[in-house]
């Protein structure tokens, strides 16, 4: 449940788009603090916030900050749109909860894209990568650039981690080099909003004009370390999405020889369950051709079954680890850089390259 603590902000260490982060002196000591200026507005020093401290004081990963609910004595105003119409969209996300924003959905009938979405139905066979991990999204992009580096990239979050898209410094980074940002279901904050990752896909497809799309839940990642008690089982669902629409549907796989626990190592338990159990649609999954010898022959024979229902590509990765170490954000998973999980990265950018080969000759213009 939740844990509040009432304290004053001493100082704004920092803002990125969407959000910012803070010192709030507590009862408790000085405490690092995220607020999201758009939901609570924008605290400065001096002003009194309540916080949710139940992730940092059970000190979980990515969620270890006290959370800002409120500045109770200095409310932001309310938006300059009439709230009593649909006018400005009725997208109501992280619902029935105390902060749930109401946005416009990119196909609503107020949105200027409703005329593009109400007659969209396929991908037109625009490759869409998958991944389980939010930390993929810029080695996936570090390694489409590096075959196709006037491609089209957008990025469709799920909400299986963070739902605000603004928690996201790597989002923040590569502003520049997205054609954009979709959030779906739970999870807000994006360029467009989505109701359904299937939206999102077509929205990245025929709004962002995007020529690849990447898929993953924002950061964080919820994992009981049973089969099915994971947030990234959902890849599963968006191989079958992206099936479903007429895409191409490329699978990064999590392979790591830097990850301490031992369902992660190799081939994680977590790409098998996935694409092994939960993707019903064929897709490519990507192997890089060079691998350490022990951890390649770990990984070919744990992936040996999937070659029943998907099509395993060997991909060369000649050039994508200076792609990788040219990456305009930093590179970390679970806490863990480029050349401490090697493997993993170069996993993702062979990933992003297989699915930039597969881009049509200016598919996504016009």
């Amino acid at each position: 449940m939740v844990r509040w603590r009432s304290g004053t902000v001493t100082r704004v260490r920092r803002r990125w788009r969407g959000a910012a982060e803070l010192d709030v002196q507590t009862t408790d000591g000085e405490l690092r603090a995220l607020a999201y200026p758009e939901l609570t507005g924008a605290p400065e020093p001096g002003d009194r916030v309540l916080l949710n401290v139940g992730a940092l004081v059970m000190g979980l990963g990515t969620g270890g900050y006290a959370l800002v609910v409120a500045l109770p004595d200095r409310l932001p105003v309310d938006p300059a749109d009439d709230g009593t119409t649909r006018d400005a969209g009725h997208l109501v996300k992280a619902r029935y909860t105390p902060l749930q924003p109401i946005l416009l959905g990119v196909d609503e009938e107020a949105s200027p894209h409703r005329a593009v979405m109400a007659a969209a139905d396929s991908l037109d066979g625009m490759p869409v990568v998958t991944a389980d991990l939010h930390s993929a999204l810029p080695a996936i992009l570090a390694g489409v650039r590096a075959q196709r580096p006037d491609a089209r990239v957008a990025y469709v979050m799920t909400d299986g981690g963070a739902l605000p898209a603004w928690f996201s410094r790597t989002l923040d980074g590569l502003r520049e080099h997205l054609a954009g940002t979709v959030t779906t279901g739970q999870s807000f904050g994006g360029d467009l909003e989505a109701g359904t990752v299937h939206t999102g896909l077509l929205a990245a497809r025929h709004v962002l004009r995007a020529d690849v799309a990447v898929v993953a839940q924002g950061p964080g990642n919820l994992g009981t370390g049973t089969t099915w008690g994971f947030s990234g089982v959902a890849v599963g669902e968006a191989i079958n999405a992206v099936a479903t629409l007429g895409g191409r549907p490329v699978g990064s796989l999590r392979i790591s020889a830097g990850d301490g626990r031992p369902r992660h190592r190799g081939l994680s338990h977590h790409s098998l369950t996935a694409y092994g159990r939960v993707a019903l649609a064929p897709a490519d999954l990507v192997l890089p051709e060079e691998l350490p010898a022990e951890l390649a022959a770990g990984v070919a024979a744990a992936v040996a079954p999937l070659a029943d229902r998907h099509r395993l590509v060997r991909v060369p990765v000649a050039g994508l680890d200076g792609a990788l170490r040219a990456s305009p954000v930093p590179l970390s998973t679970m806490g863990r850089g480029l050349d401490a999980d090697h493997a993993y990265f170069l996993t993702a950018a062979a990933a992003g390259r297989h699915a930039a080969t597969l881009v049509s000759g200016g598919q996504a213009r016009g």
